[in-house]
């Protein structure tokens, strides 16, 4: 247990010291990148909460499986958001009203 505490712990560190140091220009390709490795965790889940006997195996396979897809879809949403900022506006459209003065 203190073993995998420790790495959990550099590996923290390690993970916060390598994304702090991404330039703002590769966030979006890297959100992508972080989606699919993501989306293989969702399946790791699965596998956990479906293939194993314990109660308390299962609960934990299943968080794990609530948490990779919120962190899937908020990946989704903020790449996507990111990806409209780069996007040409489009002109607003006047809508021609009729000539002709209503009855009084």
């Amino acid at each position: 247990m203190l073993n995998n505490l420790v790495t959990f712990v550099l590996a923290s560190f390690i993970g916060f010291e390598i994304i702090s140091k991404v330039p703002q220009t590769l966030h979006t390709p890297l959100m992508s990148g972080t989606n699919a490795i993501s989306g293989i965790t969702i399946v790791g889940a699965l596998v956990v909460a479906g293939m194993v006997g314990g109660d308390w195996s299962k609960w934990l396979g299943f968080a794990a499986l609530i948490v990779a897809t919120i962190n899937v879809v908020g990946g989704f949403l903020v790449t996507d958001r990111m990806l409209q900022m780069f996007r040409k506006k489009q002109p607003k459209r006047t809508e021609t009203k009729d000539a002709t003065p209503a009855a009084a």
